[in-house]
């Protein structure tokens, strides 16, 4: 776990390595460098103390990949993230998995802040409660595209703002053609939330959808989707599966997440089988 005098010189350290010849970060020049992934915990609602380990545990033992961790303590809709207020927080690493839960950090300098690596081209990764941070505005308003509101939602390739009771939800995957849900199969979550559609982006492109029974009521919603975000076209997978501690260590849960991860950095081949070097133990 990263606190912010540490991430300050991790960000430093790792700029500098780049710059030195000859210099890998990761392994020896003979072996497959890793991927080196951000992962950004913390806020309102959520047991994140567990879920960043069970994430982290869980991605590293299906993929190739080194995850750091910046996370805060702090349970409250503004949690102070280290990654705020530091445009260049992202340096160095070829992901950033957003599982912040940051309803009320609404300044628009700061959202800026936490979308540069991105808009720079970054790939990115988001889940749950990130559908639901860095809102500017009323979050139920119909976005305008280029308006301060629609910042993050842009980003994201969808609009959600809110959510009804904990039910299950039966996952449908109605692209089962995209590489990163090649082989995978419908299954029902446990009691989840399920977020709503405000709306989807012209950009994004849906790989899930959800049905959950509320009463008389049967809600249908895109839970996965893959977005290209601003003139970089940058890979974006997002997820708004993933409240309850059982879910996140589902190993069909794991398995999404980490393919959209491999998916975001170029790492998963047009049938769905992963990148030479990029499996677990770098097979």
């Amino acid at each position: 776990m990263i606190n912010i005098a540490q991430f300050k010189n991790i960000v430093l350290a790792s700029a500098f390595a780049l710059l030195l010849p000859g210099v890998t970060p990761s392994l020896q020049a003979a072996d497959t460098k890793p991927l080196r992934v951000l992962l950004v915990t913390g806020g309102c609602c959520h047991d994140y103390a567990s879920q960043k380990d069970i994430l982290k545990k869980g991605i590293e033992a299906r993929a190739n990949v080194v995850i750091d961790q910046v996370h805060t303590g702090d349970s409250t809709t503004h949690p102070p993230l280290a990654i705020l207020s530091h445009p260049d927080y992202a340096q160095g690493y070829d992901l950033v998995i957003h599982d912040e839960c940051a309803a009320d950090i609404s300044d628009p300098a700061l959202v800026e802040g936490v979308l540069k690596p991105h808009r720079d081209g970054l790939p990115g990764v988001n889940l749950h409660c990130a559908m639901h941070s860095y809102r500017i505005g009323n979050p139920n308003d119909p976005v305008k595209a280029g308006t301060p509101h629609g910042l993050w939602f842009e980003y994201l390739g969808l609009q959600s703002s809110g959510h009804g009771p904990q039910e299950p939800i039966a996952l449908h995957f109605t692209d089962k053609d995209n590489p990163i849900t090649t082989g995978m199969s419908d299954w029902t979550t446990i009691h989840e939330e399920h977020y709503n559609n405000v709306h989807v982006f012209d950009t994004a492109h849906a790989l899930v959808y959800g049905l959950q029974v509320v009463g008389t009521k049967t809600n249908d919603f895109v839970v996965a989707w893959v977005n290209e975000y601003g003139p970089k076209k940058t890979r974006v997978f997002s997820t708004t599966i993933g409240h309850n501690n059982e879910t996140v260590a589902d190993p069909r849960y794991l398995d999404l997440v980490t393919r959209g991860v491999l998916w975001a950095t170029g790492h998963l081949e047009a049938d769905g089988t992963l990148a030479k070097g990029y499996g677990p133990h770098g097979n």
